[in-house]
C-alpha cells in the first residue's frame, strides 16, 4: 500500500506492548509463523517531532480517547539529531481505523545553529496550504522521539508487522533551540504492530490469536508526553 503526497492509506492497527527483554520472544514468533513472515528491509532508527497547539489539543484527544482525532508530526530515518530531510505526516483516526497524510520535505529543515522558529520557516516553506496549514494550527514543537524499528510482512505483503525498542525522548518546550542532549527517563519498553487494509481484518485477527503478548491501547506519543512531564 503506497501512500501519495497528501492523500492517505486507511488502515487498521493491532498493538501490543511489553518489557524489552520480550523482543527475542516476539521476533522468533514472527519469523517461524506459518503465514512466512519475512523481513523486507533492515532495521532503522525512525525519528519524530511532535508539534501540538498551547491547549495540548492533541494530548487531551488522545487522552480522552477520543474517536476521531490527529496528531501532526515531522517524520526522518537515519542518525541526524535534527530534522533531515523527511516528511510532515498528519496521523488521523476514526475509531478502529487510522490513516496518514504525508507530504515530503526535500531540503532538511536543520542545520547547527538553527532555532525551532527557523526549522519552522524551512519546514513551512516546503508544504502545499493544506500542510502548511496543519503545521500552523500546531506550532509548538513539544517532543522527539526515536526508536529503532524492525520491519516483518506477509510473503504477499497484505499483513505487516513492526518492533520498536530503544525509545528515547527529547523534551522541546523548554527553550528557543533544539534540545539533543537531555533525554527524559522513560521505560525500557517494545511496542509491536500489525498494519493491513479493513478487508484483510478477519485474516490478521486469526492469524494474530495465539501471539505471545496481549494487545494494548499504547501510544508512543502518550507515554513520550508523560515522560517529558506533560502530565
Amino acid at each position: 500500500m503506497s501512500e501519495a503526497e497528501g492523500g492517505h492509506e486507511e488502515r487498521h492497527e493491532i498493538k501490543f506492548a511489553a518489557y524489552a527483554t520480550e523482543v527475542d520472544r516476539v521476533r522468533n514468533w514472527l519469523l517461524l509463523h506459518p503465514a512466512g513472515f519475512i523481513r523486507p528491509y533492515p532495521e532503522r532508527q525512525v525519528n519524530n517531532v511532535y508539534f501540538d497547539n498551547w491547549d495540548y489539543h492533541a494530548y487531551a484527544e488522545n487522552l480522552a480517547g477520543v474517536s476521531e482525532r490527529s496528531k501532526v508530526r515531522y517524520r526522518w530515518y537515519g542518525e541526524s539529531p535534527g530534522p533531515a530531510a523527511g516528511s510532515l505526516e498528519v496521523k488521523q483516526k476514526r475509531n478502529y481505523f487510522g490513516w496518514k497524510q504525508r507530504f515530503p520535505v526535500d531540503e532538511p529543515p536543520y542545520a547547527p545553529g538553527k532555532s525551532w522558529a527557523d526549522i519552522r520557516a524551512t519546514l513551512r516553506a516546503q508544504l502545499p496550504w493544506n500542510a502548511k496549514l496543519w503545521l500552523d494550527q500546531n506550532p509548538l514543537p513539544i517532543m522527539i522521539n526515536r526508536y529503532i524499528r524492525q520491519y516483518f510482512c506477509t510473503t504477499d505483503t497484505v499483513i505487516r508487522a513492526t518492533i520498536d525498542t530503544d525509545q528515547r525522548v527529547f523534551d522541546q518546550r523548554s527553550g528557543l533551540y533544539p534540545n539533543f542532549e537531555h533525554p527524559a527517563i522513560m521505560q525500557d519498553t517494545l511496542v509491536v504492530e500489525f498494519k493491513f487494509s479493513r478487508a484483510d481484518r478477519q485474516r490478521a485477527v486469526e492469524m494474530i490469536e495465539d501471539f505471545p503478548l496481549r494487545i494494548s491501547r499504547h501510544s508512543k506519543y502518550m507515554n513520550a508526553v508523560r515522560a517529558v512531564g506533560l502530565v
